[in-house]
């Protein structure tokens, strides 16, 4: 059992987690790297920090979490000059994320020269979409030419949870079919057919589908044309629009879902609102998935706002018992790892708190056993 590093490099932090087989036995943050008042100078500092910090003798292996992978990236792989090049050739496609995990996967090496090192993509998981939920209707050579088509995020987490959900049915996840719905402040549905991701709402970029805590999910792509036109917005300034200032946020004045329940809780109709549309389009996709799939043999929230808001999971799944989906209000108002279906229900619904460090680790104890 492999003792693995994971670690998770964002523009201004550094988190890890130190396994040991299947055990955490240590993890943290480093924050404000970069920034002004005694944070680390810089991300090649933060690791030195965090190897103060944590016992990094016998690692076999380092994972990093990579954000986007394109399409040649259908694996965790280890990586390699080739590898870090092929990363850099991606940065168009996740101007915000692979840049920091470049950062972190470049000062790691230096750190840990003689550790293997793995890349693990959040993009993956989706790698196994087919052609029809993959392609968008434009012209396929723009397509093709500019990588343009639906990669799918969130793919660690929506990989652990369906795999632990199906152990929770006791199945085997090759004959089980689950709608995963990873939900915080960045929010994505996925649809699992016996393991295999066949359909998910983010796109392009993570700024496709479910209503998020900043971001507008799904909208007329003429919206950017009206404002590029009429009010003659920059395309910076309509980025900024749907990626900061929509979603929850856009709608209300809060972007935090526990803001948001308080506000509507007090009789906000902004906030009240707010709530309606974000579950409205969650039960969109879980109606559409349930059709695409034909069957269903659970519905598992995930994450900050799914793991711990048992309106927005009432809500979500509200008026969908004639499909077999329903809610149990007493078992909805838990907390943990627990069915909150009624007994009996055709479709167990399920709280899956996720894991996407171990996810890591696991995956890449996989690449270096192979």
């Amino acid at each position: 059992m492999a003792r693995v590093l994971v670690l998770n490099c964002g523009s201004s932090s550094l988190k890890y987690q130190l396994f040991d087989g299947d055990q955490v036995v240590d993890k943290g943050i480093v924050e404000r790297i970069g920034e002004p008042g005694g944070g680390p100078a810089d991300h090649a500092d933060a690791l030195r920090t965090m190897a103060d910090r944590v016992d990094l003798s016998d690692l076999s292996g380092v994972g990093h979490r990579v954000v986007h992978g394109g399409v040649r990236f259908a694996e965790p792989t280890l990586i390699t000059d080739e590898v870090v090049d092929e990363i850099e050739r991606l940065v168009p496609l996740a101007p915000l994320h692979n840049p920091a995990n470049l950062t972190g996967i470049a000062q790691a090496r230096r750190l840990l020269p003689t550790v293997p090192q793995v890349a693990v993509f959040d993009t993956a998981f989706h790698r196994t979409l087919p052609p029809e939920q993959a392609s968008y209707a434009i012209d396929t050579d723009t397509a093709e030419r500019y990588g343009i088509r639906r990669y799918g995020f969130h793919g660690t987490s929506h990989a652990y949870v369906s795999r632990r959900t199906a152990a929770l049915l006791g199945r085997d996840p090759t004959e089980v079919d689950v709608i995963t719905l990873h939900l915080g402040n960045g929010a994505s549905a996925c649809a699992v057919a016996g393991g295999r991701s066949v359909a998910t709402s983010m796109g392009l970029s993570p700024l496709e589908g479910l209503v998020m805590g900043t971001r507008s999910g799904d909208l007329d792509p003429a919206v950017v044309f009206h404002l590029e036109r009429v009010a003659g917005w920059s395309t910076t300034e309509v980025d900024r629009l749907l990626n900061q200032r929509s979603g929850l946020r856009g709608l209300c004045g809060a972007g935090d879902m526990r803001e948001v329940l308080r506000r509507r809780d007090d009789g906000d109709p902004a906030a009240r609102l707010a709530v309606d549309i974000y579950c409205a389009r969650i039960r969109f996709y879980v109606g559409g998935y349930l059709a695409l799939l034909g069957r269903l043999d659970a519905v598992a929230f995930t994450a900050g706002v799914g793991e711990n808001a048992p309106a927005v999971r009432a809500g979500a799944l509200a008026g969908l018992d004639g499909l077999g989906i329903a809610v149990d209000p007493d078992r909805n108002a838990g907390r943990g790892e627990r069915m909150i279906s009624p007994a009996g229900s055709p479709v167990q619904v399920w709280v899956v708190p996720t894991d996407e460090e171990y996810e890591i680790a696991r995956q890449t104890r996989t690449v270096l056993a192979g």
